[in-house]
């Protein structure tokens, strides 16, 4: 079994998913606005639920940063924008195929 994990980059507002140190697959991003960033550093995914309701799109996947997660979203035109209150917003096909990639305690890298 691979070696998973995520990167994020917030400069570029793109989601990497990297398996064995290696991309696999890219997708874009929505993220924090000024006054509500996006935490920077190292998390894990902690929990994993379809079809959360309100904004949060098609699904959940919590990080061990508390209040924060990757999400899909009710808001397609958010995508490539600062536009959350600081978590990471997908397309919500994009935030179905992720998910069918990452486990509980998958590594979560979030930087510049």
């Amino acid at each position: 079994m691979p070696q998973t994990r995520i990167i994020v980059d917030l400069s570029d507002r793109m989601l990497h998913l990297l398996e064995d140190d290696r991309v696999v697959q890219s997708y874009p991003i929505g993220i924090g606005k000024m006054l509500t960033a996006t935490p920077e550093g190292e998390f894990k995914v902690i929990n994993k639920a379809p079809n959360p309701g309100g904004p949060f799109g098609a699904y959940w996947i919590g990080l061990s940063k508390k209040h924060y997660g990757i999400h899909g979203t009710n808001d397609p035109s958010s995508i490539g924008k600062l536009s959350s209150h600081g978590c990471i917003r997908m397309y919500n096909r994009d935030v179905l195929q992720l998910e069918r990639r990452v486990r509980i305690g998958t590594p979560v890298t979030i930087r510049q």
